[in-house]
């Protein structure tokens, strides 16, 4: 009798040590992934720039006198050789462009009046004096001839936008007749006319030949360059990279550029430190359209352990190991990576034994719930190592169902925030005069990377973005 009870006291005495014993196995060693964060691909954001021109075109209304004359007119004569002298006044239309690829044509309408008179001359030697003068365009209509300048566009590797101006030939529409034997003194006054003219592309080569664009570029690069705050949902860094023409021609009123950016864009939600790197020099040309973007979050596992947190803490779980009866409490839970393809979650626990578990699972995105759930959740080699010598019970599958079936982190609100929000970054104006619009037409899931720090979420973003510049300060 003395030794059944020595034998049930010893049962009771090894049950409750087992019971009492603290569970604290130590963390998963887990091997790290070849996963860089620096991985990240290249986006390509090709953006088409419509440059108003008519502000150019106001530059250069202003450049081209309106009035021309004959040297000292209209005191003095213009001769032309010995027998023949003459004046005129010549005025223009205002200026009138046209394009034509990357041709831009200036071009005006100008009505002139002459006088002039005669002599005869032999072998330079005057034998006679000058005729009363002969006049055209006085008493009747003024006389027209046809102006342009021709003006081809290029855009060069520093920015700099180049109009190589070229004086095409006027072309006289009314032929100019004076004295009663009606001589015909039209290509003299052409002549005198491609004088003044080779002098005006002169000064307007040296004006606005050249077009220093990379001021304004610069500030759209450092506009990329900043950090912002898209609403909520996280810091957006661009981090260009390049910046190419993949395109350049006029139409109507516009100059348009299309232009290519290359960036790797990630979103965080704690503020990064700004960097701000120089401007590079236009890259080589591309032929896509729109703008494929591959775009990091960087999800902190505390946001992720506060809503696991918030479907398990409290949670009680109740076993029955032959006659005894189990509790097992959830005291909490914490989230957080390894560096290769899989969550620990850590369970601090109470009830009929207290300590620490490890978890682990890999987190798996699901496009039709559009959620990220952790996937094969089971106890680190460790912890069931720990357990099988104190509470083998708890390898019961009643606690990791509950952990996965609450283990999940729902993106679709965020995702249809993203879209919202980050349109609304398209949308806007930029600078003074300097506009963007754009949409995002797919956002779409392509990898999740459990880093030690943070949960990486990698997702590609497709869209359209076009930017207007109606107004601009030119450095000439």
């Amino acid at each position: 009798m003395k030794g059944k009870v020595w034998l049930m006291l010893a049962g009771f005495l090894t049950m409750y040590s087992a019971q009492a014993q603290k569970i604290n196995p130590e963390k998963p060693d887990l091997s790290p992934s070849n996963f860089r964060l620096d991985s990240l691909p290249t986006s390509e954001i090709n953006i088409p720039i419509q440059v108003n021109l008519k502000p150019i075109y106001a530059l250069a209304e202003k450049s081209v006198d309106t009035l021309f004359t004959s040297p000292g007119y209209p005191d003095e004569w213009l001769q032309d050789g010995c027998a023949t002298r003459f004046k005129y006044s010549f005025r223009r239309s205002p200026l009138q462009m046209k394009t034509n690829g990357t041709s831009l044509t200036l071009g005006f309408m100008g009505y002139y009046k002459i006088v002039g008179s005669t002599r005869i001359c032999v072998n330079g030697t005057v034998l006679s004096p000058w005729t009363p003068p002969c006049r055209c365009g006085f008493s009747e209509p003024e006389r027209r001839v046809n102006v342009s300048f021709t003006n081809s566009i290029s855009i060069q590797p520093d920015y700099k936008l180049r109009l190589n101006v070229v004086r095409n030939e006027p072309v006289a529409l009314d032929k100019c007749e004076v004295c009663f034997w009606g001589q015909d003194i039209t290509s003299q006054v052409l002549k005198g006319l491609t004088t003044e003219l080779d002098a005006a592309k002169t000064d307007l080569t040296k004006k606005y030949g050249t077009v220093d664009l990379k001021p304004r570029f610069k500030q759209i690069w450092e506009k990329l360059s900043k950090t912002y705050d898209i609403y909520g949902l996280g810091w957006l860094n661009i981090n260009p990279q390049r910046l190419r023409i993949n395109n350049i021609y006029t139409q109507r009123d516009s100059l348009n550029i299309y232009l290519g950016l290359s960036a790797k864009p990630v979103i965080s939600f704690s503020k990064p430190a700004e960097k701000i790197t120089p401007l590079p020099d236009i890259s080589v040309f591309s032929r896509k359209s729109g703008f494929s973007i591959f775009l990091d979050a960087v999800l902190s596992y505390d946001s992720l352990t506060r809503i696991l947190n918030m479907q398990v803490q409290g949670q009680h779980f109740d076993f029955k190991k032959g006659f005894i009866k189990k509790k097992f409490i959830i005291d909490s839970a914490r989230i957080y990576g390894a560096g290769n393809e899989k969550l620990v979650i850590k369970i601090h626990f109470s009830g009929t034994n207290s300590g620490v578990v490890y978890l682990l699972g890999k987190p798996v995105y699901k496009p039709d719930t559009r959620t990220i759930e952790v996937e094969g959740i089971d106890f680190d080699i460790k912890s069931k190592n720990f357990l099988l010598g104190s509470a083998d019970w708890l390898f019961d599958k009643k606690i990791t169902k509950e952990i996965t079936k609450q283990a999940h982190f729902e993106l679709g609100s965020y995702i249809d925030s993203a879209k919202v929000n980050i349109n609304k970054q398209l949308n806007q104006e930029w600078i003074k005069g300097v506009r963007s619009f754009g949409k995002i037409n797919d956002i779409r899931l392509i990898g999740i990377y459990p880093m030690q720090g943070d949960l990486v979420i990698r997702s590609n973003c497709t869209g359209e973005l076009s930017v207007k510049v109606d107004a601009m300060n030119i450095t000439l």
